[in-house]
């Protein structure tokens, strides 16, 4: 491997690539970096389904102007390909606050550009939401967004989307890496700008996102008596800094707080280990703050303002972290009961939630007649639900376990802003009636029954990771467990193989959905296991999801410690 690697990376000394380049993959082929430059250049960055991500720096199988340039000329390609009779098409892109997403996103602008688009470009960082919506608002053929959402600070990523403002699905996304491979050199990109083919886009268009995000609001009157109800917000040094205050105001909230340690834009997230608002320790600083000023609601969003964590108040005073799959079911119960409390649901309503996501969204659908979707995980898949029924059914929201959420039509991707606003309507909406978010939550639970999920992250890096997780998910599929916890295995569905197998009949049948590499266990007890490589990150997921019956707020605890020792048992039979 090595000689191959070292041939691959002299190919990076030529002047297609400037002197700092050069300069730095001389470094790398110096003995004592040879790992490092196994690292780098043993593969090529790999443009996925939703595009590319990887950590910065110089190589093949790194993110930098040239592997980010070669991925925007193959995507331009393809987009001039399917819109052949478009003189001029159009594209939107936009940015995080990490390290390098300003240069990328100039660079792939410049690209576009070089190639004859008309580019909007924001003139700054701006969440991924609003890009979604800029596409659709600008009668845009594609777009790109320059982020890697909540991974940690060395990543960066690039994702691309269609005309529809949603990802990329199929074929569109397999047709587009065909398109990126034939880029095989930074030579075959066209890296200079046509200037007068780049409009930059600024506040003026916010207000518009904002408007429309104020459209969505159910319970005017609840934030009119709640106006002074008091939040705390973090950015967590994202994109969110500006619209989430924005949008709460504009909602009608007046007493927000802010962390400004964490509202200074900051690639390198200097206040948390990781900017992800799925972990604990991205809230602390908010949490701190919250009970300083005595804020019933603390709101964290993730770099790029796609994804919302929350902390509320228990019924004892102390914050409490909600994971996504309890903020996902307050919010769809929300939603769907104000939807019918207002009149509004009239038979061709529907949610769209994703299939490692709670069933607990899916029960409370039912009970209100509410069509209701799984789809695979990817809020790409949830777009496309939108798209096929746009014009037939109404879309009411939707939502993933991994902290995003969505309500209206003119997104097409997860959106924290909107999020933010409607969590926090919500949390005004109960108050009308003398409840917090945490009485909602055990209202629910006791109505529909108390779902209780864990997920764990197995972390796999580099190349050997990745063929470790590969094997991980190759035996369970030769050899799937027959128990699990002491409970039979009723079912195995296969995602990859679109097969779902019932264990003690020995039948299978389709699955109609995409091909996905995810496999599912349902077990006698009601249990369901999801085991899935993350298309984003070098981990694999163990998603489980149990079920037990809470027959009043006085019995939470007792059945939360339950239902925990439950999963703790089932993740150690993955994690031997």
């Amino acid at each position: 491997m090595i000689t191959d690697v070292k041939i691959k990376a002299k190919s990076w000394l030529n002047e297609n690539f400037d002197a700092d380049t050069r300069k730095e993959v001389e470094e790398l082929l110096k003995p004592e970096n040879e790992k490092e430059l196994i690292e780098s250049f043993y593969k090529d960055l790999e443009f996925g389904t939703g595009g590319l991500r990887g950590i910065m720096g110089t190589g093949t199988n790194r993110m930098n102007i040239y592997t980010v340039g070669m991925a925007t000329q193959g995507l331009a390609n393809y987009i001039k390909i399917n819109f052949k009779n478009i003189e001029q098409p159009k594209v939107a892109i936009a940015h995080d606050c990490r390290n390098n997403s300003r240069l990328y996103a100039k660079t792939v602008a410049n690209i576009f550009s070089s190639n004859g688009f008309y580019v909007y470009l924001f003139e700054s960082l701006r969440p991924t939401p609003e890009l979604s919506f800029a596409i659709r608002a600008f009668g845009c053929h594609g777009g790109v967004v320059i982020t890697a959402s909540h991974n940690p600070k060395e990543y960066n990523g690039f994702k691309a989307y269609w005309n529809d403002g949603g990802q990329l699905i199929e074929p569109h996304d397999t047709r587009v890496i065909d398109e990126v491979r034939k880029i095989t050199n930074p030579s075959q990109v066209r890296f200079q700008p046509v200037k007068q083919n780049i409009e930059t886009i600024g506040e003026e268009f916010d207000e518009i996102y904002l408007e429309k995000l104020k459209s969505l609001s159910l319970s005017p009157e609840a934030i009119e008596k709640n106006k002074d109800m008091k939040i705390v917000y973090t950015p967590i040094h994202g994109t969110g800094v500006d619209l989430v205050p924005k949008a709460l105001r504009k909602f009608g909230f007046a007493n927000i707080f802010n962390v400004p340690e964490q509202d200074i834009t900051d690639g390198n997230f200097p206040t948390v280990k990781s900017p992800n608002p799925e972990n604990a320790d991205a809230l602390k600083m908010a949490i701190e703050k919250a009970i300083k000023v005595g804020a019933e609601l603390v709101m964290a969003t993730d770099p790029d303002a796609d994804r919302v964590g929350i902390a509320v108040r228990d019924n004892s005073g102390k914050f409490v972290l909600l994971n996504g799959n309890q903020t996902g079911s307050i919010l769809i119960y929300y939603l769907i009961r104000r939807w019918n409390e207002l009149g509004k649901i009239k038979g061709k309503e529907y949610i769209v939630k994703t299939i490692v996501t709670t069933d607990l969204i899916s029960d409370i659908a039912k009970k209100y007649g509410v069509e209701y979707f799984d789809v695979l995980t990817g809020f790409k898949y949830i777009a496309d639900i939108i798209k096929q029924n746009e014009g037939k059914k109404h879309f009411i929201g939707g939502g993933e376990e991994s902290y995003g959420y969505l309500a209206g039509e003119f997104v097409r991707d997860k959106d924290a802003i909107m999020s933010c606003a409607l969590i926090a309507e919500t949390a005004a909406w109960a108050k009308t009636q003398g409840k917090s978010i945490y009485d909602l939550l055990l209202d629910i639970y006791t109505e529909f029954g108390f779902y209780k999920e864990l997920l764990m992250n197995l972390e796999k890096h580099g190349k050997e990771g990745a063929e470790e997780i590969d094997k991980m998910m190759s035996d369970l599929r030769r050899n799937p467990p027959v128990e699990i916890n002491d409970s039979k295995v009723l079912f195995v569905k296969d995602y990859k193989k679109c097969i779902s197998l019932d264990m003690e009949k020995n039948l299978s049948e389709k699955i109609e959905l995409p091909s996905s590499n995810v496999l599912q266990f349902i077990l006698k007890d009601g249990t369901k296991i999801s085991v899935r490589p993350s298309g984003t990150e070098p981990k694999i997921k163990f998603y489980v999801s149990t079920k037990g019956k809470l027959l009043g707020a006085a019995e939470f605890e007792k059945m939360n410690k339950e239902l925990d020792n439950k999963l703790e048992k089932i993740l150690k039979f993955f994690n031997k």
